[in-house]
């Protein structure tokens, strides 16, 4: 008899669409793009992965485009924990393999419940999440099911976070739209040992 199929369904793995590049086959932008990333905050690793890697098909866009991801990962007024929100709820609304994989640790790092990181990426209301958390996590729902925000919903963040780290908390938004976009189109991989986050279709 041939042997019984599993019942449980796997997620397939998409192939990278675009070739890496090795070191020694780097172009003088794309160093100049590598050694900006190991320059920066993010530091050095063993090789460049996710955007990065992506980007050094395009380096000049990818000096400018590393320069504000920078910008707004670490040096807005926004709390880590707060950010890390913004960009978990982002993921799940592209449903970003890549960026889930890499910001759900970070985020519980910064202190975002592990109650909290699963019911964004189930698509669920974090209802346990503290206020402020709340409050961007509906503001980011409400921008990108209706692409504008209501003058309540404005105001709950805005008493949050002001002027200066509004802005810069729709900038981190923009910012991670385009990432998981770029993740997205070109099939950015996770490691093999992990699993993916998200269903992928057939």
């Amino acid at each position: 008899m041939p042997a019984k199929r599993s019942s449980k369904k796997m997620s397939k793995r998409p192939s990278y669409r675009l070739k890496d590049i090795p070191d020694d086959q780097m172009t003088e932008p794309q160093r100049a793009l590598r050694d900006a990333i190991f320059a920066g905050p993010r530091g050095k690793r063993p090789r460049l992965n996710g955007p990065f890697a992506i980007w050094l098909h395009a380096p000049q866009l990818g000096i400018l485009a590393q320069a504000l991801g920078a910008h707004c990962r670490f040096k807005t007024a926004l709390s880590p924990r707060l950010s890390e929100t913004a960009i978990l709820t982002t993921a799940h609304f592209w449903r970003a393999q890549y960026e889930w994989y890499a910001h759900a640790p970070m985020a519980e790092r910064a202190g975002v419940s592990l109650k909290t990181i699963a019911d964004i990426k189930a698509g669920r209301v974090p209802k346990s999440a503290p206020k402020d958390e709340r409050a961007l996590y509906d503001f980011i729902k409400e921008l990108y099911k209706t692409r504008r925000v209501s003058d309540h919903t404005y105001a709950s963040v805005h008493k949050i976070l002001g002027d200066t780290a509004m802005v810069e908390f729709v900038a981190i938004l923009g910012y991670y739209v385009l990432i998981s976009m770029t993740l997205n189109v070109f099939r950015a991989q996770v490691p093999e040992e992990s699993p993916l986050p998200f269903a992928e279709s057939a």
